[in-house]
């Protein structure tokens, strides 16, 4: 039976729910591994020997290696999970959140001071329209 799921097709947006959460189940596992040091220097070590102990998908170990968020995101990737990748590599999470738009970092930053991306759909207004 298929759940009618309103919020599918928000352009740009990927809703992190029960269906993303099983198709990322592993992915976001193996994130959570490198909470510890030790799991830490084992995957700067040699990552695709790291991915290869986690029942990750090819696209899945593919868009770890290459860093692309976008991607884990699509693959079931969860942001607060993801980070535990580019904190392993050193990097912030504005420096990741700049890489998933498109921006340089100083472009995110000012953007993101000046209020964030204007949205190209309307806000309904008080009235739901």
């Amino acid at each position: 039976m298929s759940i009618d799921k309103p919020y599918e097709g928000i352009a740009g947006t990927t809703i992190f729910d029960h269906d993303m959460a099983r198709q990322g189940y592993h992915l976001n596992q193996f994130c959570m591994s490198l909470m510890k040091s030790d799991n830490r220097e084992r995957f700067k070590a040699d990552q695709k020997a790291y991915l290869d102990q986690w029942s990750l998908t090819e696209d899945q170990k593919q868009a770890v290696l290459a860093r692309d968020y976008n991607q884990l995101i699509s693959l079931g990737g969860n942001i607060y999970f993801l980070a535990k990748i580019f904190s392993t590599d050193g990097l912030s999470f504005q420096y990741a959140a700049s890489t998933m738009t498109g921006m340089s970092e100083q472009e995110y930053k000012t953007m993101m001071l000046n209020g964030g991306r204007q949205s190209e759909y309307p806000f309904p207004d008080e009235k739901g329209v």
